[in-house]
């Protein structure tokens, strides 16, 4: 059986290698063909990991053979974000710096799991330098273009992760998201992009960004399969000091794609303006189909999106200050621009932003009292061009890049569970909107895309 891996979703694929309509190997083989013929043009891929990718197929198909259970995700591809360790391979983070580091000498936790599960690594993805950035254009590796439009941006800072899965060379990626760098790029290439609950993940052998807001997720084509993986990625972490004890929940068997009794509202004051026409209705779609017709404001989400800016930009610049000193021109201008203003911020205001993230936190907890999800557009717009740096919204001219987060800046800010779900679009280029709830509610969130994906 030949598997089409542009329309095979990653549960699909474990089914056929476990029952034998394919083998690991060929599937795999497949997936290295068609990531060397595309990658030169989408630019998705910094390294590809072809010998040991063909070793662990042929071991799964030997462990099938032999009888033994090959793993919930077995010979399922999957890629990750260039700022995760894999064992053998140096950790760019999208930086020239970086490419002077020893190969890492164990894999990321989260890469390890869905190893263990039988899940089959084959590269390393592009991002924009050290996540700081909205676009995926970065000096020293090049852009990825948007897969539904290579005159485009497919976003950032995960953009390599979201593109890899929308032209279909991969069903899973994984990236990581402070601001935004899931679901912007989710919603501008037109996939699912996952950021659960601050802290439900592990972060071990990630490179960070700013600690208290850097989260990891992943990315693919269908519900389920965010769930299947979802569920392989939990589990406290001792290595991770913020990684929860919570126990792992499945995910993937409550995807009934019932929502009855769920009580959903729409989000409106700054989550209603800002955007270009087609960005709210694409909010409104979703609602009709829900049958949503309440509304809901999340109180100083303005605020919220500075008080982000201010906490990023101090602890993203803290982490790189002593390579800021000495190889200032081995940085993007534009990242290195960025974190020198952020290394002349006051503390006073770092610390003022941290109290008003924690008054933040508890308003948008007595909203979650009387609503479980809400929704809310994630870009304020469709992809942009590459290269373009402003854009018109509302008659004002805006520059692209700060404004790609301003729907997903005051959600991550306090650690929210949050999806950007692909709409339905018969014309013009994707768009994405965020399914939000409570911290740890993450099993809500899925039930209701999976409801809007049947």
């Amino acid at each position: 059986m030949t598997i089409n891996l542009k329309q095979t979703d990653a549960v699909a694929i474990a089914t056929a290698i476990k029952t034998g309509e394919t083998t690991a190997e060929t599937l795999i083989t497949k997936c290295l063909e068609q990531i060397y013929e595309h990658n030169r043009t989408l630019n998705c891929f910094t390294a590809v990991t072809t010998e040991s990718a063909l070793n662990n197929a042929r071991q799964i198909d030997r462990d099938i053979a032999q009888g033994k259970n090959p793993g919930l995700l077995a010979g399922i591809p999957f890629a990750v974000k260039n700022l995760y360790d894999i064992k053998g391979l140096t950790t760019l983070a999208g930086a020239k710096i970086n490419a002077q580091n020893p190969p890492a000498t164990q894999d990321a936790t989260a890469v390890a799991k869905l190893k263990q599960a039988g899940a089959i690594l084959v590269g390393a993805l592009n991002m924009d330098e050290y996540a700081y950035g909205f676009v995926t254009e970065n000096t020293h590796y090049g852009a990825t273009p948007n897969p539904r439009d290579l005159t485009r941006i497919s976003g950032g800072s995960s953009g390599g992760s979201a593109a890899a899965v929308a032209a279909g060379l991969v069903p899973i990626t994984l990236g990581s998201d402070t601001n935004g760098s899931i679901r912007v790029p989710a919603s501008l290439c037109g996939v699912f992009g996952f950021k659960p609950t601050y802290g439900r993940l592990s972060r071990a052998g990630v490179f960070l960004f700013a600690s208290s807001l850097d989260h990891v997720g992943l990315f693919a084509r269908s519900v389920q399969d965010i769930a299947l993986v979802y569920d392989v990625l939990q589990g406290s972490d001792a290595t991770d000091p913020v990684c929860t004890n919570r126990p792992p929940e499945s995910c993937f068997s409550q995807l009934k794609g019932d929502i009855k009794g769920l009580r959903i509202a729409v989000a409106d004051g700054h989550f209603a303006k800002g955007g270009q026409p087609e960005v709210f209705t694409a909010v409104e779609q979703v609602a009709k189909q829900l049958g949503v017709t309440q509304r809901v404001t999340i109180p100083e989400a303005d605020r919220a999106r500075a008080a982000a800016y201010i906490i990023t930009a101090t602890e993203g610049a803290n982490l790189h200050l002593n390579n800021l000193r000495t190889r200032p021109q081995d940085f993007d201008p534009a990242t290195r621009d960025r974190f020198l203003a952020g290394a002349l911020i006051p503390g006073d205001w770092y610390i003022q932003a941290q109290r008003f993230r924690r008054w933040y936190q508890g308003c948008v907890r007595e909203i979650f009292k009387e609503v479980d999800i809400i929704l809310a557009p994630t870009t304020p717009c469709v992809a942009p061009l590459l290269g373009q740096e402003k854009m018109t919204i509302d008659g004002e001219e805006v520059l692209v890049r700060p404004n790609l987060g301003l729907y997903t800046q005051p959600l991550s800010f306090i650690g929210l569970p949050v999806l950007s779900a692909p709409i339905r679009r018969t014309n013009g280029l994707p768009l994405g909107v965020q399914i939000i709830a409570a911290p740890y509610n993450e099993t809500l969130i899925l039930q209701v895309a999976r409801f809007l994906e049947i």
